[in-house]
Formats: C-alpha cells, sequence, structure tokens
C-alpha cells in the first residue's frame, strides 16, 4: 500500500511537471499582429495541436519593428538558454540585421525548421487607372517620388522586390519613395485613402482583401502564374525579370539545450508531413519550404550573403 501510495504520488508529480514544463513553451512572433510572421507561427501551433504533436500550452508574444530585429533582440535577451523558447523569423531579417546595423547574429540562435516561402505580389487601389503592372511601371518611371510604395520593413523582401522590379526597368533605384509599413493591413489601408499609390506584401497579407474588391492585384513574382491567382500575369510575363520568394521559419532560443532542439525538429517534421498544416498551406497561399535543423543553418548562411548581395547591387546598402 504504501509502495502503489508513493508511485500515485509520483505519478502526480510527473503529471505536473510535465504540465510546467508544457506551459513554458513560448514564441517571439517578431512582428505586430496579423502580419506573415504571426500568422504563420499563430497556424503552425494550432496545426500541431489539431495533429496531436504538441497540444500543450503557448504563450505568443509580438513585439513588431525593423524588421523583426527589435523581437529577436529581445528575444535574446530573455530566452537565452530556454528549453523551449522559439521564434519566427524569415528573409525579411536579413536585410533588416543590415540595414539597421542590428547586432544580431543569426548563427547565435539554434535552427529549427525552415516552413515556408511566398511570393509576393503589387497591388493598388481597385479603381486606379493602374491596370497592369506594366501600368504602374510607367507611372513610376515617370515621377518615382510621386509614386509612394508601401510594404514590409526596409531592407525587407518587399523593398528588395521593388528594387529589383525598378532595376528592370531602369528606374534608379535611390529614387523610389518605398514607406514602410507595421503590418500588410497598414498597407492595404494606405492603399485604399491613397496615401500609397501602391503596395507590395505577401499573398496571404493581399488575397482576401482582392477577393473583396478593396484593391487590385497587378503581378505575382512567381515563375508560374498561381492557381489562386490564375488571372494575374507574373512580374516575368509583364516584362520584368523579377521572382522572388519570402521564407520564413523557427528559431531555438540562443544555447537551448540539443535535447529539445532536436524534440522541436522531430515535431516541426512531423508537422510538415500532416494534413493539418497541408490544409493550412492550401488556405493561406503559401508554398511548402521545409528544410530542418542543421541543413536549415547552412542555408540561413547562405541566405544572408545572397540577400546582402542584392541589398548592395540595388543600392540599398554600402
Amino acid at each position: 500500500m504504501k509502495i502503489s501510495g508513493f508511485l500515485k504520488t509520483f505519478a502526480a508529480m510527473a503529471v505536473l511537471c510535465a504540465g510546467a514544463a508544457q506551459a513554458q513553451v513560448s514564441v517571439m512572433l517578431p512582428a505586430n499582429p496579423g502580419g506573415g510572421w504571426d500568422s504563420t507561427g499563430r497556424q503552425a501551433f494550432q496545426a500541431l495541436n489539431q495533429a496531436g504533436i504538441y497540444t500543450g500550452t503557448v504563450n505568443f508574444s509580438n513585439r513588431g519593428g525593423a524588421g523583426g530585429t527589435i523581437g529577436l533582440a529581445e528575444f535574446q535577451r530573455s530566452q537565452k538558454g530556454k528549453a523551449d523558447a522559439l521564434a519566427v523569423f524569415g528573409a525579411i531579417t536579413v536585410g533588416a540585421i543590415t540595414l539597421n546595423k542590428s547586432p544580431i547574429d543569426l548563427s547565435q540562435f539554434k535552427p529549427v525548421a525552415r516552413l515556408t516561402a511566398e511570393y509576393l505580389v503589387l497591388a493598388v487601389k481597385a479603381d486606379s487607372p493602374h491596370k497592369t503592372l506594366g501600368d504602374f511601371v510607367k507611372a513610376l518611371k515617370a515621377n518615382p517620388g510621386a509614386t509612394p510604395v508601401g510594404g514590409g520593413s526596409a531592407g525587407g523582401v518587399d523593398h528588395i522586390a521593388l528594387a529589383l522590379l525598378a532595376q528592370s526597368a531602369g528606374v534608379p533605384v535611390p529614387s523610389l519613395n518605398y514607406i514602410p509599413q507595421a503590418g500588410g493591413a497598414d498597407t492595404v489601408i494606405g492603399i485604399v485613402n491613397g496615401t500609397l499609390q501602391a503596395g507590395i506584401s505577401g499573398i496571404s497579407e493581399f488575397q482576401q482583401f482582392a477577393q473583396e474588391g478593396r484593391i487590385r492585384i497587378l503581378g505575382v513574382t512567381t515563375a508560374e502564374r498561381l492557381k489562386a491567382l490564375a488571372d494575374v500575369p507574373t512580374f516575368k510575363e509583364s516584362g520584368f525579370d523579377v521572382e522572388i520568394a519570402n521564407w520564413r521559419g523557427i528559431l531555438g532560443s540562443v544555447d537551448m539545450p540539443e535535447a529539445n532542439r532536436q524534440e522541436w525538429i522531430e515535431r516541426f517534421t512531423k508537422l510538415s508531413e500532416s494534413d493539418a498544416w497541408k490544409a493550412v498551406l492550401e488556405k493561406q497561399g503559401w508554398d511548402p519550404y521545409f528544410l530542418a535543423g542543421d541543413a536549415f543553418g547552412e542555408f540561413i548562411q547562405s541566405e544572408s550573403g545572397r540577400i546582402n548581395q542584392i541589398l548592395k547591387d540595388a543600392g540599398l546598402s554600402k
């Protein structure tokens, strides 16, 4: 009886400890609510839950600004060494670190998984005189300063895509009037109220507003047309040699224990194969772009070099 009682007590304590461990899972979303990183983090964990891969509680924190560098800096300070602390980040962060002269070193974090790739679209107000991407570029060439374009953080993928479009069209990149926005919804508001002539962002952030008839999408940065946007030509179809995607992934905290990192790698690997996640990808218009662990770390390193070279070539950094 005493042994039985002890075992019951031990079992109860184990359950409590397991619950406490799960409750300590924290996810930094280094952007304002409603944006692509916010959606990626929240929907990934919702799908993990639906698939029965991870069903514990999660504490989400939003901290926007400077292309994710503010949120990641806070994550680095406050979550160092935490066993189950994760952060969402992506291609935008790489350029933002350079342009904001941020001391953040992505190699200090623990690479867990690359999850998605999302292509970009350029959109104008529904009743804009610019009916095609070519029309918009004509206006851009005629008076770049009077053609404000909104998008994500300076140096991010949106900004780079606009710079590449300008280069392809013979528009001096330094003359662009690019206005960073806090999120996709803010960009749409600017387009609709006329403070922006156009906006550039991920498909998922604009598609709903296009379906509602508030904005018109003129082009997409894919190699071929998308089924979800069958009527929208690619930038290349419109005569501009631009193809670029925004990838997003998950980092573990600085000095995250290796056993915990491997556990999260396994969980996200299972997620990538689950029906729950495939449904999220289809709904959001995200492409699967899975890569895990050390291979993801190598990708981050190579992508940092590539994006920084684009920034230099486009005249956005020295």
